[in-house]
């Protein structure tokens, strides 16, 4: 973080300093939410939870190095002070904090949202911009209005680039988060139905969505808005908007696009990519054709900031995933590739992942493949149909064997592929993780593709990890 003062940090949060015994002490490590992450210098903030209070650790943070404590309450006793600077809401002085920090960048922001691929996405812009300069990206999907300041305020002078995944569950949030955060470049990768039992329609979605592209500044003042051309409700954010548009995606009419798309090496998207300075080929190392739009977005926006058609090509040709648990491809000893993409799914990110798998089941004669699917959340009254499609789609796309792992929607899974016309033992409905994994290990056998996905909270994570691990326990709950 750029060094401030604890003095200059209680005026930018509105707080009070307690038991400060130097005010001109400055903060010159991270801001973290972790006691245990905690180094010298830096500022722990102290969040209430459900099951544990960040003020609880506080004092183990100041043993530990931190400089002061951001709390809502004064700490410590007299024989043991804790430093803190006490405010009213400590999230709402992380965001203050962060507002101030990026006002004194001389960075670039970009911001991206979307219904499905933020984070390959905000993973594939770092890995292409990072060959410009320092650049600072969220880690994972810390998109919320915790995890952004966090991100944010981990910037320093020599940050080049802010990259910042957004996340939405309501209208308003997002235009929160560009409060805290002003972009210059805003994208927006897609509309689906992530989500969409609290919005309660598409159209709703992107009109949370689309607060990023009203947030950025206009043309003249360098503002651009990257938008999908291949998405109608994208598209149409351009109206909202008085930044420049572009777009990318395979139509024709996009800035940014791909021609010649084909999947090589097992499923590994290939394209030319087209930009307004030229084309150059890209053949990725990620898996999955849907990669092919996270990369036309990737490359709009690498091109806005300078770099060259082939310096992009190169760049997507090389990048591989950062994010744990997304389309995370691990092939064991024996032979048995398993592909684990648990982190997260909505219905177009399942859809995208069932196509990898084929893909990557057809790249060798005789292969099976199967797909070990967990419900999708937060679909409200969309559920059982989407669920009951996901499973239609298994059979359509001709998958070895479809795997239905826990309660309702699992059963629908199942039902959907039942009822698409998978009778015998190619469907199958388990209770939990480790019937699936007693199952799984019976029947698998070399060659075979295993896709492992579901909804974050199912924790769909442990079975693929069980999987690796052999015959090692499968632990905690399942649900």
């Amino acid at each position: 973080m750029i060094a401030l003062s604890l003095t200059e940090i209680a005026g930018l949060v509105g707080g009070q300093p307690h038991d400060i015994p130097d005010p001109d002490l400055k903060v010159t490590g991270p801001v973290v939410i972790d006691s245990r992450e905690v180094r010298p210098g830096s500022l722990f903030a102290a969040l209430p939870g459900e099951r544990v209070d960040g003020h609880d650790f506080a004092l183990k943070a100041i043993e530990a190095g931190a400089t002061a404590v951001l709390a809502a309450r004064p700490l410590g006793t007299a024989d043991a002070p804790v430093p803190a600077i006490v405010v009213p809401d400590v999230i709402a002085a992380m965001g203050a904090l962060a507002r101030a920090v990026v006002e004194r960048l001389d960075a670039t922001v970009v911001a991206l949202t979307g219904s499905a691929g933020k984070t390959s996405t905000k993973d594939l812009i770092a890995q292409l911009l990072q060959r410009r300069g320092p650049t600072v990206w969220t880690p994972g999907s810390l998109n919320n209005e915790i995890g952004l300041p966090l991100t944010a305020m981990s910037a320093d002078e020599a940050t080049l680039h802010l990259v910042l995944e957004m996340g939405a569950r309501g209208k308003g949030h997002i235009r929160y988060l560009t409060d805290l955060t002003p972009p210059r470049i805003g994208l927006v990768l897609n509309v689906g139905t992530a989500h969409i039992g609290e919005f309660g329609g598409r159209e709703q979605i992107a009109e949370a969505k689309g607060e990023l592209v009203e947030a950025l500044p206009p043309a003249e003042e360098g503002g651009v808005a990257v938008l999908n051309a291949d998405d109608p409700l994208v598209r149409a954010m351009a109206s909202r908007t008085k930044a420049r548009t572009v777009l990318f995606g395979e139509a024709e009419g996009a800035d940014v696009r791909a021609g010649n798309v084909r999947l090589a090496d097992g499923g590994r998207p290939a394209f030319t990519l087209h930009t307004p300075t030229g084309c150059s080929e890209v053949t990725m190392r990620l898996y999955g054709e849907h990669h092919v739009s996270n990369a036309l977005a990737a490359a709009a926006v690498a091109h806005e900031l300078g770099m060259s058609v082939d310096e992009i090509a190169v760049a997507l040709s090389e990048a591989g995933q950062l994010s744990r648990w997304r389309m995370e491809v691990t092939e064991r000893s024996d032979g048995v590739t398993i592909v684990n993409d648990a982190y997260n799914a909505n219905p177009e990110s399942m859809r995208a992942a069932l196509r990898a798998l084929v893909a990557m089941g057809a790249a060798t004669p005789g292969r099976r493949t199967w797909a070990v699917l967990g419900s999708m959340a937060e679909l409200g009254e969309e559920s059982l149909a989407e669920h009951d499609a996901v499973g239609r789609l298994a059979v359509r796309l001709n998958v070895s064997k479809l795997v239905a792992v826990g309660g309702q929607e699992a059963a629908w899974l199942d039902m959907g592929a039942k009822n698409e016309g998978s009778w015998g033992e190619e469907s199958v409905h388990v209770s939990d993780v480790r019937a699936a994994v007693d199952l799984l290990r019976s029947e698998l056998r070399p060659g075979d593709v295993v896709l492992v996905k579901a909804s974050r909270s199912v924790g769909l994570e442990r079975l693929a990890q069980a999987l690796l691990d052999g015959e090692g326990e499968v632990s905690g709950r399942w649900a």
